[in-house]
């Protein structure tokens, strides 16, 4: 791999802001182009942070500072990549539910999500179903992600399933469910189309989708 993207994905690890950002700079003036920069550059960073996290090598604050170093370099690229033409891979709704104002794991499932190079639309928390649906017809998207960190507010999950479903969107969006409480069998329960135990998980299942249904 070039040296200067290496060097992206390295300082982005270490979650060295200021670094990424003289180094996505210094990969323009070499040339290379906006595109090659995002995916070998800070993707391929932040999908090592992302296994690192999922087999516990790194943890939440290391994540968090990588996701910054990301997105200070993005912004660089931005610019960039709409010359180029260069589409995401796939829109995501992100929030939680109704009911639940947990955000913690939320916040971290759209850092991976964003991480491998998903449009992640986070609508926050206390998100009533029709609002999830909303966002998903607005913004054309594949996947509808819901949260919940309470036993309480896990209805809630099973109200959106049966909305999606009993709407013109039946079929075109996958709903995709996470949080503490959760389990695969109350994915099953509710007709929930995943279920991932961690924010890393949820990621790769999201782009899986994504790519699928593209």
């Amino acid at each position: 791999m070039n040296e200067t993207l290496n060097e992206i994905s390295e300082w982005l690890q270490k979650g060295r802001a200021p670094k990424v950002k003289a180094a996505v700079t210094k990969a323009l003036e070499e040339g290379i182009p906006a595109s090659e920069i995002l995916e070998d550059g800070l993707l391929a960073g932040m999908d090592i942070i992302g296994q690192k996290f999922k087999n516990n090598e790194v943890f939440v604050p290391e994540v968090l500072v990588a996701a910054r170093a990301m997105n200070r370099g993005v912004e660089i690229l931005r610019p960039y990549l709409v010359e180029d033409g260069v589409e995401t891979k796939g829109t995501v709704i992100l929030g939680t539910v109704k009911g639940d104002m947990h955000d913690i794991g939320k916040n971290l499932v759209r850092m991976m999500m964003e991480g491998k190079g998903l449009e992640v639309i986070d609508i926050g928390v206390d998100v009533p179903t029709e609002s999830f649906l909303d966002a998903a017809r607005e913004h054309n998207a594949k996947l509808i992600c819901c949260s919940a960190l309470l036993t309480t507010t896990m209805g809630e999950m099973k109200n959106v399933v049966d909305a999606v479903k009993a709407s013109e969107m039946n079929g075109k969006v996958k709903i995709m469910i996470g949080g503490a409480p959760i389990t695969q069998t109350f994915c099953e329960q509710i007709g929930a189309d995943c279920y991932t135990p961690d924010a890393a998980s949820a990621a790769e299942a999201a782009l899986k989708f994504c790519e699928e249904m593209a």
